[in-house]
């Protein structure tokens, strides 16, 4: 009787899809900008950082308060905000990475050029403390380096597709290839791996959950059980999407849309 409630179980999960989230418009903002890098709100002020032509701008409310920039270094390739206190922005013209505080002054320069053993650099991001994830194109493994010290505490197997997408936050790490998506925790070893249905693009969200992107339309992952739903939203053009504490950020290069994930 048992095996068979089990055998219902399992066909159960087979037969039913994950239930769509819902969200709930909240406002949006004109912008331009060639790329959202954070948005953090509270009771008294919102705190934008944003890209554009090749400088990062933060603005708090309606002002822009600090910007960077460093034209010798060339185009940003990506960048990193999960710690507000180490913003991470890479040149991988220059295979470099610069590290910015809280009022985007730099505070460090990691040139892959000159570390030894030298660190051909496709991807990078933020790790715990000084420690950085990079997907190292020579030897095709993620590694866990920590550019004070110049040494790597973790180092995943050689990856066999081609790298799409590379997030983290201080624990694990989320490698997203054209065959698979993998997480990993912060000894480089694998939690899991789910087949890429056509995924282009990871976003974060707290308790290490995930939102994916594919085509035009956004996905929920939920980190415990690995389920993925599909999030309802308003046919929009998604350049850039990303979530802060459940608030869903879609940015179509003339508006901000904010919207708000309704989980039961």
């Amino acid at each position: 009787m048992r095996l068979t409630s089990l055998f219902f179980f399992f066909i159960s999960i087979v037969v039913f899809p994950q239930k769509t989230i819902k969200t709930s418009f909240v406002k949006k903002t004109k912008l331009k900008a060639e790329s959202i890098v954070s948005v953090t709100k509270s009771s008294n002020y919102t705190s934008l950082k944003y890209i554009d032509n090749q400088t990062l701008f933060l603005k708090l409310n309606d002002s822009i308060i600090y910007n960077y920039s460093n034209v010798q270094l060339g185009d940003i390739t990506s960048f990193d905000a999960f710690s507000p206190l180490k913003i991470k922005l890479f040149y991988r013209d220059f295979n470099t990475v610069v590290v910015l505080d809280n009022r985007l002054a730099e505070t460090d320069k990691v040139d892959f050029n000159v570390v030894k053993p030298y660190k051909n650099v496709s991807h990078v991001s933020t790790g715990f403390g000084n420690k950085l994830w990079v997907f190292n194109q020579d030897s095709q493994q993620l590694e866990l380096y920590n550019y004070k010290t110049n040494q790597v505490s973790a180092k995943s197997l050689p990856i066999q597709s081609n790298l799409i997408d590379l997030k983290s936050s201080y624990s694990s790490c989320w490698l997203l290839t054209e065959s698979y998506l993998y997480k990993y925790d912060s000894y480089g070893s694998l939690i899991y791996k789910i087949k890429n249905e056509n995924y282009t693009t990871i976003a974060l969200d707290y308790h290490d959950n995930i939102l994916l992107k594919s085509a035009n339309n956004l996905f929920y992952l939920t980190d415990y059980n690995q389920t993925i739903a599909p999030i309802e939203i308003p046919k929009l053009l998604i350049k850039q999407f990303l979530v802060t504490r459940g608030s869903l950020y879609i940015y179509d290069n003339e508006f901000l849309h904010e919207y708000q994930l309704i989980k039961d």
